[in-house]
């Protein structure tokens, strides 16, 4: 284990380009905010600027609001984990509005944890547009 200490910082935060899971690149950013339309394909949330802690072990966890699948049950968190890859890396944490958007309204919290301890914290607000 690193006896460096991690820095990590939330360095956008707000509305993306549309993101590709397939490339290495991030999305582009396009505002900043937490007040996110419910409208199809709007991609939001952040990029987190993440120093001295490579090949450390990366949780990330996406809480939606009570969003029902197709059987009616809530959805429960996404979440997952990703290896850093450099001492000086940026990694993009979002989620994008899909339909029905009726039902996708509410607080959207994203996290990001490292050794056990949440290192980045963002709340998301989705809301109907009238």
């Amino acid at each position: 284990m690193s006896k460096l200490k991690a820095e990590v910082s939330i360095i956008y935060s707000g509305i993306f380009s549309q993101w590709n899971s397939e490339s290495d690149d991030l999305p582009r950013f396009l505002e900043a905010t937490v007040h996110v339309p419910a409208v199809i394909d709007t991609e939001f949330g952040f990029i987190a600027r993440i120093k001295k802690a490579k090949n450390q072990v990366l949780t990330y966890c996406i809480y939606h609001p009570d969003i029902p699948d197709d059987n009616g049950n809530v959805r429960p968190p996404f979440d997952g984990t990703v290896y850093i890859k450099e001492n000086d890396w940026r990694f993009y944490l979002g989620d994008c509005i899909w339909a029905p958007v009726s039902n996708k309204q509410g607080n959207w919290r994203m996290t990001l944890e490292l050794n056990g301890k949440i290192v980045a914290d963002k709340t998301f607000k989705v809301y109907l547009p009238e």
